[in-house]
């Protein structure tokens, strides 16, 4: 019974915080929150850019190939298509099969 009151609370609390938002802010919502809603994205796909890279060998070419040809592949396919979920999948996929059948480590 305890794992379902924490379920339970995690739920509630989640919920609330999802809606606190449209309760506060009802008629007019703050420039300051408009900003951070038009530059928030950007700074998250910076921090995870770094986030993934932060472990990557840089001192040979051979140990950093298979991010940098799965980092190029998702910018060009991005640009391209303009298509999140293709661009994660289709990346990631590449940078597997890179890593586990042509640089294996």
């Amino acid at each position: 019974m305890h794992s379902y009151e924490l379920i339970a609370v995690m739920a509630i609390t989640t919920i609330c915080i999802r809606f606190l938002p449209f309760v506060l802010f009802k008629k007019h919502t703050p420039s300051f929150i408009m900003y951070l809603g038009s530059v928030l994205p950007y700074c998250t796909m910076a921090m995870l850019v770094v986030f993934c890279f932060r472990n990557t060998d840089i001192s040979s070419l051979y140990s950093f190939m298979p991010e940098l040809i799965a980092s190029i592949y998702a910018v060009l396919l991005q640009k391209w298509q303009k298509n999140a979920a293709l661009t994660i999948v289709s990346a990631t996929a590449l940078y597997m099969l890179l890593v586990q059948r042509i640089y294996r480590r």
